[in-house]
């Protein structure tokens, strides 16, 4: 099969590694990702069904978690069901359209959680440091003006970077070791010059990683100091806590991200990196709803009054 694949020489073919493992290993992996999915996509429904029934739950921070969950179920969806469907079929094949579609749309919502992640930061900073007037401030107009510019850049960048990638050039079956398509595996893949694409990646680095880094850390500097003037020291907890969620998230998200593509890729093996790939995709969206809603009051007073009015329905 590979033999006939390779030979077809019209355009380049994709050939995506993924778990290559025998018949009784696949049927666990397509169960264990299969659930994973599952529950990220339950555990992020019910954060977003919560989040729109309930009108106590209409502010600025719901706004934005609502909008974060909404982009972790976009998130795993473009890579986790490809991944399903080539372990039970253990047909690893992907076309050039579809491999640089799937890229772009990683890229999108990779991209997107940063901003997102950022603007959260900043929301909390404004709720901590300036409590009297945060509604005020944090309107739904505002919210809307700063989470439509989180989408419009990372689509910008994604189809930038989609273009350089394009233009690189692949020739017979292409070998991408992850199971999806993204740019260390094209990069690797390549046989032209990458040097462009290299560049526009450090570039892009700086504007994605490090200056909403540099956001978020500033945002938690300006609320521990306003934290530590608070004299009570449960007043400064109970304060702190309300951040702990968003910081959670975002020590996961940034450590993975580290993790898998600032480090030296020679120092892994396949296997790393595949290990490494999937705790990138699933971790926060996975995380995401357990920790907002085991360590949110809010949400669990939500979800309880929906189940007693359910239940008051049947009665």
């Amino acid at each position: 099969m590979l033999e006939e694949i390779t030979n077809d020489t019209s355009e380049p073919t994709f050939y995506v590694f993924a778990f290559s493992t025998s018949e009784p290993e696949r049927i666990i992996i397509v169960t264990a990702v299969l659930l994973i999915y599952l529950l990220i996509l339950s555990g992020n429904l019910l954060i977003i069904s919560l989040i729109c029934l309930e009108l106590q739950l209409h502010t600025s921070m719901y706004f934005f978690l609502c909008n974060l969950s909404t982009l972790d179920i976009l998130y795993v969806s473009t890579t986790l069901p490809k991944l399903i469907y080539i372990s039970h079929t253990d047909d690893h094949v992907m076309s050039y359209t579809g491999c640089l579609a799937q890229f772009y749309l990683y890229l999108l919502f990779c991209d997107t959680e940063c901003f997102l992640l950022t603007t959260m930061a900043i929301d909390r900073y404004v709720a901590i440091c300036f409590p009297l007037h945060y509604s005020l401030i944090m309107s739904k107009q505002v919210c809307v003006l700063l989470t439509f510019p989180a989408w419009f850049m990372a689509s910008v960048n994604a189809s930038i970077a989609t273009c350089y990638a394009h233009n690189l050039t692949f020739y017979g079956l292409v070998e991408v070791k992850n199971f999806f398509c993204d740019i260390k595996a094209l990069l690797s893949a390549s046989i032209s010059d990458t040097t462009s694409l290299r560049t526009f990646i450090t570039v892009d680095a700086m504007f994605v990683g490090v200056f909403p880094s540099c956001l978020i850390l500033a945002s938690y500097i300006c609320i521990i100091h306003t934290v530590l003037k608070i004299k009570s020291s449960h007043g400064r907890w109970k304060t702190f806590s309300s951040c702990s969620s968003h910081i959670t998230i975002v020590v996961v998200y940034f450590g993975s991200a580290i993790s898998l593509y600032l480090t030296n890729s020679l120092e892994h093996s396949l296997e790393q990196d595949l290990v490494l790939s999937m705790m990138f995709v699933t971790l926060v969206p996975m995380l995401n709803p357990l920790v907002y809603s085991l360590r949110n009051k809010d949400i669990i007073r939500a979800l309880r009054r929906i189940i007693h009015r359910k239940i008051a329905c049947l009665l």
